[in-house]
């Protein structure tokens, strides 16, 4: 069944998108991350314009986000107060991604940035993820105890200037490193169209030392937020959200994110790192494939602005 998209001015397979919405939103509920950084180079691969890709799947990650949350807020896992702090410098980041991403659009450069940055940037957390993940298994498999990270430990991080307490996460720390946290991951999801969640996890895990039960739900009301915004900014400014396919990928993010919150408590952590790892380095590798291919149609005809002809 075809469906049209009038942003993207392609026609496209509702089933395929509808299972593409469905399988993130899914992922989403697991791991506790926003999916974009699946999505929209799976949008791509099926030919719907970079641009489009980055700004429609803003809308997805709000709605499979909301389904996560909703899951997430029931069981009383959420900390109101970091996410607060991280939604905040997130929205931050979100507009200072949405006006690189204008600029790059008006100088023809978004495509290549999009792909470049994907390889690089799935390519690096891919293989850090996988090698954390073999490690994991095999402390298991040898029967070694992991070396626990108790909420109150101190690091570096810890010693910074104007801390906050934080209850519900048993926390006393600076709100630097949580202000740049949640800043990076709202400037890349605007700029890549990811939700930053695959980042956001271990960051406070490891460099906050949030406990583990909190995490998730807080990373996706953050997630929520910056992306709402990315959303209303990407559709002022850019106007490359297609609601076509936001619809049909919002339908499926919402149904996939509330399977994901319940399965996800009853599976293994690592080994689900281990696939999380393999389908990122999967997606990296594939960019790259594309950008040494040489493309089918050597030229591109797009439309430039007075000033810059």
């Amino acid at each position: 069944m075809q469906l049209y998209l009038p942003i993207a001015e392609i026609p496209v397979n509702i089933f395929v998108i509808f299972g593409m919405g469905g399988t993130v939103g899914f992922l989403s509920g697991l791991f506790g991350i926003g999916g974009g950084f699946l999505l929209t180079p799976l949008l791509i691969f099926s030919g719907i314009p970079p641009a489009v890709a980055v700004a429609t799947v803003t809308t997805q990650i709000v709605a499979s986000s909301t389904s996560g949350v909703i899951a997430y807020w029931r069981q009383k896992a959420i900390d109101l107060k970091l996410a607060f702090v991280l939604l905040c410098s997130g929205v931050i980041g979100s507009a200072l991604g949405v006006w690189l991403f204008g600029i790059l659009q008006r100088l023809g450069q978004l495509d290549l940035v999009i792909s470049l940055s994907y390889v690089t940037f799935l390519g690096s957390i891919g293989g850090l993820m996988l090698v954390e993940s073999i490690k994991a298994m095999m402390r298991r498999r040898s029967g070694d105890a992991p070396v626990a990270r108790k909420p109150g430990q101190h690091s570096w991080v810890h010693g910074l200037p104007m801390k906050m307490r934080f209850r519900r996460s048993k926390l006393y720390v600076s709100v630097f490193p949580i202000f740049a946290i949640g800043s990076i991951i709202g400037f890349l999801g605007s700029v890549l169209g990811i939700g930053g969640g695959f980042m956001m996890v271990p960051a406070l895990i490891y460099l906050l030392r949030v406990p583990t039960s909190i995490v998730i739900g807080t990373s996706l009301l953050q997630i929520l937020v910056t992306m709402s915004a990315a959303t209303i900014m990407h559709s002022y400014n850019t106007q490359t959200v297609d609601i076509v396919l936001a619809l049909t990928l919002m339908i499926g993010g919402v149904i996939g994110a509330q399977l994901g919150a319940r399965i996800g408590q009853k599976l293994r952590g690592e080994q689900l790192r281990l696939l999380l790892a393999l389908l990122v380095l999967g997606v990296g590798l594939r960019f790259a494939v594309n950008l040494v291919l040489e493309p089918e149609d050597p030229y591109s005809v797009v439309v430039v602005d007075g000033e810059n002809a």
